[in-house]
């Protein structure tokens, strides 16, 4: 008789490495949806998913599948109405290209203000008065203030 042992099943821990696929969907349908294509690579807190989601992580066993429902504004935090900000023309030429034609329901890439990292604006309105052109930019994330699910395949935990 041998004595085989079983090799543990390895679960998400808070500084695991994933591989996996996973879908964010609200409201409006899906944002984000790995499960037709490659899966993802993250470390957790590494701010690759927002805290709620990662906690949701937390424990998971490799292999597993599964979904949450989280309620409006948990995922992503409540709405801030203080994250739309109107950019003049003038503005954005100085941050990007000067000729770059912007329309409503385009998102746009901005550095951030230490110039490590990228965060992005969807285009709300745009006006064009006296005081000049200008572009209305929701800094919101899509989901903020959304009841979101979030559904899970857990490929590989390291």
């Amino acid at each position: 008789m041998t004595n085989a042992l079983a090799t543990p099943v390895p679960t998400v821990q808070a500084d695991s490495f994933l591989t996996l696929h996973y879908r964010l969907s609200g409201p409006a349908g899906d944002l984000i949806n790995t499960f037709d294509s490659k899966p993802a690579t993250l470390t957790l807190g590494s701010g690759a998913l927002s805290g709620t989601l990662e906690q949701r992580l937390l424990g998971l066993a490799e292999g597993v599948r599964c979904s949450f429902e989280l309620p409006a504004g948990e995922a992503f935090g409540a709405r801030n109405p203080a994250m739309l900000q109107w950019l003049s023309r003038k503005e954005l030429a100085q941050l990007g290209d000067p000729l770059e034609q912007v329309q409503v329901g385009d998102v746009m890439q901005f550095a951030t203000p230490d110039g490590k990292g990228l965060f992005g604006g969807v285009v709300r309105q745009l006006r064009t008065d006296e005081r000049g052109e200008a572009v209305l930019f929701d800094f919101n994330h899509p989901l903020a203030g959304e009841a979101v699910t979030f559904e899970v395949q857990l490929l590989g935990v390291l």
